[in-house]
């Protein structure tokens, strides 16, 4: 995911690695990574519920309400921070960004190793700084002056895909069935509101969908259902049954996907098109069968090392980039012209990104990292 936001802006890179335009009948390999980052949470869903309850965590439903809520909480800031218009704010963009950022490090780091008046004290100041940062918010969006909701922000889309999968995996035991059912729910209700099969709910999904059209919860679910699947097949040393299975669906939701592509808009990330929903779960899938492959089965995890705090790390990871930009923003450091556009450029990206991510691990060591 930093990779693919830093090279969005890339003159000269390949055109399949970056989105699609919104209008457009495509997918790049940009369109397919924020899906396969929902189907991994779904993934890690019925793993880090049974490793709390393991360890006798009683606050489940607790922990789902604070993360989602976090999450969401810090999505509608990062997309109220598109339209920031520091000409008639009091502080320039760059600042106001950074603040915000160290706002959320303090209110959300790992404060399991302090004592508890550091952590009021620390939680406390971050709160202040939130505060205080959406007092001297402006805003360029018209009809509007101050903090408004636009969309929910990428953050924000996670939150509210993790809050509605996690109750149903909650409430449901984990039962294997139901997992499949509410898949299977996401995805029809996403191709329904394409298609407009029932009309007379399409006043009701507003309401009850308050992230979008079921495209999100799609990914989230089929994630947790693989998961589940997993579970139960490696319990009963079937695990070969998977790889039939996988595979099936991914065949299954492969031509699903070029089928209804012909009736509902084509494939679209930016308007979460059924094809593009069926297609990326595919993906997913697929994507999952090999790695499967190559950590259960040859044994590689040693190959993931580099990128280990994207996994353990994550949503510290995630946000040290936007620590980064500002930063980078405020100083006059620049770099050569041949990073900047075409292959030199691509290279840039990509030791951006694994550079972040080495932050985050290091952040990790001295136990600065973030926990919702």
């Amino acid at each position: 995911m930093i990779f693919v936001n830093d090279v969005e802006d890339v003159p000269g890179v390949p055109q399949w690695i970056k989105h699609v335009g919104e209008n457009a009948d495509g997918l790049g390999l940009a369109d397919t990574i924020f899906p396969a980052f929902l189907f991994i949470v779904g993934l890690s869903i019925p793993f880090a519920f049974q490793s709390r309850i393991v360890r006798g965590d009683t606050r489940l439903l607790k922990r789902i309400f604070t993360r989602s809520f976090a999450l969401i909480f810090i999505g509608f800031f990062h997309s109220n921070m598109e339209t920031y218009n520091e000409a008639i704010a009091k502080l320039p963009k760059p600042v106001w960004e950074s603040l915000v950022t160290f706002g959320f490090f303090f209110l959300f780091l790992d404060y399991s190793r302090f004592k508890k008046y550091k952590r009021y004290l620390f939680q406390g100041f971050g709160a202040a700084l939130i505060i205080a940062m959406s007092a001297l918010y402006k805003t360029s969006e018209p009809g509007h002056t101050w903090l408004h909701f636009s969309w929910w922000g990428i953050l924000g889309l996670i939150g509210w895909a993790y809050l509605y999968c996690a109750l149903i995996y909650y409430y449901s035991k984990g039962a294997l069935w139901v997992q499949a059912a509410f898949w299977l729910f996401f995805m029809f209700l996403n191709i329904d509101i394409h298609f407009g099969w029932f009309d007379f709910l399409s006043k009701t999904y507003n309401y009850l969908w308050m992230a979008g059209n079921g495209a999100m919860q799609s990914f989230t679910m089929a994630g947790i259902f693989v998961a589940v699947l997993y579970m139960r097949l490696s319990k009963e040393k079937e695990l070969r049954m998977l790889w039939v299975g996988m595979l099936l669906m991914a065949v299954i939701l492969f031509n699903l996907g070029f089928i209804v592509r012909l009736y509902s808009g084509g494939i679209s990330k930016a308007r979460d098109t059924p094809s593009w929903v069926l297609i990326c779960t595919g993906i997913s899938l697929v994507a999952y069968l090999f790695f499967v492959l190559l950590v259960d089965v040859w044994k590689k995890y040693k190959l993931f090392k580099p990128i280990e705090p994207a996994g353990t790390n994550t949503f510290t990871c995630y946000l040290v980039p936007f620590l980064f930009y500002p930063a980078y923003e405020m100083s006059n450091l620049g770099y050569p012209e041949v990073l900047s556009e075409g292959m030199g450029g691509l290279i840039k990206c990509i030791v951006f990104s694994f550079v972040m991510v080495w932050i985050a691990g290091l952040l990790a060591k001295i136990n600065v990292r973030l926990k919702i």
